[in-house]
């Protein structure tokens, strides 16, 4: 095996990780869910950096790791609101946002051209307070979590779905539409 491929083989660990996660959470072992959850989400920012450090960016890579990280967050807030720890219309927010940048990225290549995904400093941020979200609502089934931090990481996760939404339809549509210009001005 070369070493170069391992952030995509993490990726796809990741992705075998949400199945276990999922029925932890749907059974109440929150325990095993938290643990499993935190491995998760290290690893995601272990592939990203082995990726970067060491120049071990691939296409492939590129579409994994997105996908790993929105499998993994899209499954487990439905794990969570199914069982009451959230509200659902916190996980249809984050559903409908990861639905509308996958729509418009498969529309971007279909229609204007192969691109490389480069997520914005709003989308990592909204990436951590997912994450951290996620946590807190696991662990509060474990040990007391103050109902103010929670409240304000709900608040927090759900306005930087929001933002991070609306920057990624702002971004790639002005792309999308300069490079309708260009195309259509020959």
């Amino acid at each position: 095996m070369n070493l170069h491929h391992l952030p995509n083989i993490i990726s796809v660990v990741r992705i075998f990780l949400v199945v276990p996660v999922v029925l932890y959470i749907l059974n109440g072992d929150y325990l095993h869910a938290l643990t499993i959850f935190v491995i998760a989400g290290i690893s995601d920012g272990v592939d990203g950096f082995l990726a970067k450090r060491f120049g071990w960016q691939s296409r492939l890579g590129s579409i994994l790791d997105p996908m790993a990280d929105k499998l993994l967050i899209v499954s487990t807030y439905a794990a969570v609101a199914w069982v009451g720890l959230v509200p659902w219309w916190l996980w249809a927010t984050v559903l409908t946002r990861d639905v509308i940048i996958v729509c418009g990225g498969l529309a971007y290549h279909y229609f204007i051209g192969k691109f490389e995904m480069a997520p914005s400093l709003i989308s990592k941020l909204n990436t951590v307070m997912q994450i951290a979200l996620l946590v807190g609502v696991l662990s509060q089934q474990l040990t007391q979590i103050p109902s103010w931090l929670l409240q304000g990481l709900v608040f927090t996760a759900l306005l930087t779905v929001l933002l991070s939404g609306l920057d990624y339809v702002t971004v790639w549509g002005k792309k999308a539409m300069y490079s309708y210009k260009k195309a259509h001005s020959k």
